[in-house]
């Protein structure tokens, strides 16, 4: 994570990711104490020092006041938002990749995440029509004169914008690897924000309870991550979320000395890997029943080992990207990787 952002948290920012234990040992921003606060500190509530600066990739933006008016556009952010309990916050929720899981539908109930008000990237105009304060993006490309608008001209009208800072795209901000302590900070950077930092701060000791309770494989298994594409397909690489997951449940990625998110890779090299299972992404415009046909079709990929003895794993879409649901799914695939009968 980089260090200016970082340095940028205020004092409860850097208290609820330290009670987290996600803390990257970065310097506190100035006049900020080494250390968080106690336990009982955060039985008492600790709130949000305004105005908030941040550095968003590369982008400074300044907090007067908690949003109270927000777009969302992709799945990851629409979930954190109704995760932290701010679903009242969302006025116009845009770009989901699929519907929430199913610990999360009581809480889209009545929002706008329920009714999106488009399927794509919605239009500068289209954003504007809602009255929002702030644009929460997962994708920087999100917030571009081509889609929901770029940042200085929404700062110029009064909106601001947010990125989801795994998906920072700058050399000195992208992840490298992505971790889930990123993942855990961005909930407390966004809990701050929204003066919900109790709210983030228990989100985050859920998921690592989750993630505690994952017992890594340890028959050393190699592993596709199949995102989508059929004449070349489109891969989980070595820093992106794929590879974060794919570590926790203890697999070792063929894609994984690749440095980037995800990549293209033929499926020359892909026979030449043979991996011993393959991850599926499930999503609704290319299922994980779609590649598995398009595996055993495919007279080359149907002698892979992983395919003739159907060795796969599946994950929905929306957890293949950072965000709460990503704890989920390495528990997910723990559990059905377990299953699988592999001999030595």
């Amino acid at each position: 994570m980089p260090r200016a952002r970082i340095a940028a948290l205020t004092l409860a920012t850097l208290a609820v990711a330290s009670l987290a234990a996600c803390s990257t040992g970065s310097p506190p921003a100035d006049g900020a104490a080494s250390a968080g606060p106690s336990e009982s500190a955060v039985s008492d509530g600790i709130r949000t020092g305004y105005p908030l600066t941040l550095d968003n990739c590369g982008t400074e933006v300044t907090f007067d006041a908690a949003p109270e008016r927000v777009v969302t556009v992709k799945s990851s952010t629409a979930e954190t938002l109704l995760a932290l309990g701010l679903g009242d916050r969302i006025v116009g929720s845009a770009f989901l990749d699929g519907p929430v899981p199913d610990w999360l539908a009581e809480d889209a109930e009545g929002t706008a995440v329920a009714d999106p008000f488009s399927d794509e990237v919605p239009g500068t105009e289209a954003v504007l029509e809602l009255e929002p304060d702030l644009v929460y993006a997962g994708w920087e490309s999100n917030v571009a004169a081509d889609g929901a608008g770029d940042r200085e001209t929404l700062d110029s009208l009064g909106v601001h914008s947010y990125v989801a800072p795994a998906a920072c795209k700058a050399p000195e901000y992208m992840p490298n690897p992505l971790t889930f302590e990123e993942v855990f900070a961005e909930i407390s950077e966004v809990g701050a924000i929204f003066d919900a930092n109790d709210a983030a701060a228990a989100l985050v000791a859920e998921q690592q309870e989750t993630l505690d309770g994952v017992t890594p494989d340890d028959r050393e298994l190699s592993a596709l991550w199949y995102s989508s594409g059929s004449d070349i397909p489109y891969v989980g690489a070595g820093i992106g979320a794929p590879q974060m997951i794919l570590e926790a449940v203890g697999l070792s990625n063929v894609a994984g000395d690749v440095e980037d998110t995800w990549t293209s890779l033929s499926w020359e090299e892909i026979v030449d890997a043979d991996p011993d299972v393959i991850v599926l992404v499930d999503a609704v415009w290319n299922s994980a029943d779609d590649k598995i046909a398009r595996l055993e079709d495919n007279p080359a990929t149907a002698e892979l080992t992983a395919v003739r003895e159907e060795r796969y794993l599946v994950v929905p879409f929306p957890a293949t990207e950072a965000g709460v649901r990503n704890a989920d799914a390495v528990a997910d695939l723990a559990d059905q990787l377990a299953e699988l009968e592999i001999a030595d």
